[in-house]
């Protein structure tokens, strides 16, 4: 299995690896600088890196994100993959939607759908990285 530093993905990878018996091959994609607020100069931006390690090249992608809410963080995403190549299609697999779209975009899977207001803010804990695998609803 070809590991990443998403615990998410390595955990969809392995179920899906179990049951078809094929290797998911996974990546990173940093959005940085695709980000449609940067020249607001609003934040000082960390790039880290994007790192594909396979070609995208007429493949299926599915984008893995935790949480969906106005749509630009995968707007950027999109953005920054079609600069390896032309996949066949792009998927978008989301843990929680918790609505106020800003850009037509609409995850093709979905863990949880989660009513919020724009006042709230979601967070997805995983116990990889948290020691708990929960959400919580701030505000």
């Amino acid at each position: 299995m070809t590991g990443s530093k998403s615990p998410t993905a390595d955990r969809i990878a392995a179920t899906i690896e179990g049951i078809e018996g094929v290797d998911v091959p996974r990546g990173i994609v940093d959005i940085t600088l695709y980000r449609d607020d940067l020249s607001r100069g609003e934040q000082t931006p960390h790039v880290r890196g994007t790192e594909i390690p396979f070609a995208i090249e007429g493949k299926r992608i599915v984008l893995l994100d935790d949480v969906l809410y106005t749509g630009r963080t995968i707007r950027a995403a999109m953005d920054a993959l079609m600069d390896f190549g032309r996949p066949e299609n792009i998927q978008l697999a989301v843990m929680v939607d918790r609505g106020h779209r800003e850009l037509p975009i609409r995850a093709d899977y979905v863990g949880k759908n989660l009513p919020t207001s724009k006042q709230q803010s979601v967070q997805v804990r995983l116990v990889e990285e948290d020691g708990v695998d929960d959400v919580i609803v701030e505000g």
